[in-house]
């Protein structure tokens, strides 16, 4: 059975990671819904490795142009106007912020952050903001016109993510549009900018890999599980924001919100179910 959960926990996290409607709120409503224990957050942080390897992957190309032309920048002034080689120093701007919240809020972020009526609330309000700037935003500005304001503004926007319900892509998805760039251009950024903060997160949760909910074995097949589907996550949202808005996943956040703080409220589900390895520490022979 804990295969099974850390499975099905696998598929949600490369289904959800991608798409702007949070994978670390969905890794905590999922088995609030189907009475499992919470996870956790570091076997949530392990499995984002999968996603992550799905990215890289996915941008081999991309990164691989990026990471070269940034380091031969560093001798020769002459690239430096490249978009590859600011890109690369936009990349390292804008994770700076995540890195400085995360270690700051660490202990928040593993316990406090993960109310399931605080991730509703927070489904629900970006899920406006997501709206107003898919709306609003001018949508006339390609990756070319990145300037390090912002890098700095969409990496700000990176750090709220780590309050489980906001979606690290939602989150720099909407700061991209308001910056006037276009849905896709935003979205291609938003994966980037995830490939460092998530590697650095998963890498440090990595000590307490088998120490939770899941041992090692489970929690390596929910990891190549997340893998599979957040790759094929990736090359789907990119073709649908070419001719489509975020409407629907605006629809999907608040409704998915609203129903969380009802169950919640109607005492189907606690609000701050702990992990099983919390809850066998409270208990006493």
């Amino acid at each position: 059975m804990e295969l099974i959960q850390a499975a099905v926990l696998g598929i949600v996290q490369g289904l959800t990671e991608f798409l702007p409607i949070s994978s670390s709120g969905h890794l905590r409503i999922v088995p609030a819904l189907l009475g499992w224990e919470d996870p956790g957050a570091a076997f949530t942080a392990v499995i984002q490795l999968g996603t992550m390897a799905a990215v890289l992957l996915y941008f081999r190309a991309d990164l691989w142009r990026i990471a070269t032309t940034w380091l031969r920048s560093l001798r020769d002034p002459a690239l430096r106007s490249e978009l590859d080689a600011r890109m690369g120093w936009y990349l390292i701007v804008a994770t700076v912020p995540i890195v400085i919240f995360g270690v700051a809020f660490a202990d928040q972020i593993e316990t406090g952050a993960r109310d399931l009526r605080l991730i509703g609330m927070m489904l629900i309000l970006m899920g406006v903001v997501l709206y107003v700037a898919d709306r609003t935003g001018r949508e006339d500005r390609e990756l070319e016109s990145l300037r390090t304001p912002d890098g700095i503004t969409i990496g700000l926007a990176q750090s709220l993510a780590l309050i489980p319900g906001v979606s690290r892509s939602g989150a720099t998805i909407t700061a991209g549009l308001l910056r006037g760039f276009t849905r896709e251009s935003a979205a291609r950024f938003s994966f980037l900018l995830s490939i460092p903060a998530v590697v650095l997160s998963g890498i440090y949760e990595l000590k307490d890999i088998g120490t939770g909910t899941y041992g090692a074995g489970p929690t390596i097949v929910a990891t190549v599980l997340a893998f599979i589907t957040g790759y094929a996550a990736i090359a789907w949202l990119l073709r649908y924001l070419v001719d489509h808005s975020l409407t629907v996943f605006v629809v999907y956040r608040v409704v998915l919100g609203i129903l969380v703080l009802t169950l919640v409220a109607a005492g189907t589900v606690e609000a701050n179910q702990p992990a099983l390895g919390e809850y066998l520490g409270t208990v006493t022979p």
